[in-house]
């Protein structure tokens, strides 16, 4: 019985550890070189459980990138990630990202179109300007996710 109550402790121990290590999830960003909001995001997405990967492209092949995985031109931004089958554009918060990897709706991705101030990797969100997060629907239609008020 003390050998499985201390198995049961050590498992309780471990759990949250376990736990945050479920929680960490992959996410290929593609951005240009040298761009400082776009490693910024990254770390946004570092701080919130995510394990990004950067890879630096040339404008034109980058712009190519995008309209290729299926994001409508105006909906583009500056860097163009890739998770779980789902693309995401410009400076998506963390939150949003997870919330789209729970409810898994038939759609391209996210996207935060233009460099919005505020917004993760553009700057302190207490002072951010107004900006909406899209779902982009595969026909290429958009509807607004979720809705981020001036700060």
């Amino acid at each position: 019985m003390k050998r499985m109550t201390q198995a049961l402790a050590i498992t309780l121990a471990l759990f949250p550890a376990a736990q945050a290590l479920a929680e960490t999830t992959a996410i290929d960003v593609r951005k240009t070189n040298g761009c400082g909001c776009c490693l910024s995001w990254m770390n946004h997405l570092e701080e919130n459980g995510f394990v990004p990967t950067g890879q630096d492209m040339f404008g034109g092949s980058l712009v190519r990138f995008k309209l290729d995985n299926g994001v409508p031109q105006r909906m583009v931004s500056c860097h163009t990630a890739l998770i779980e089958g789902y693309v995401i554009e410009g400076h998506v918060p963390a939150a949003d990202i997870r919330r789209l990897l729970d409810e898994r709706p038939d759609a391209v991705g996210l996207a935060v179109p233009g460099m919005p101030y505020g917004s993760p990797g553009m700057g302190p969100e207490d002072d951010r300007e107004a900006y909406d997060v899209f779902l982009i629907r595969k026909d290429g239609s958009t509807e607004v996710f979720s809705s981020y008020a001036e700060g």
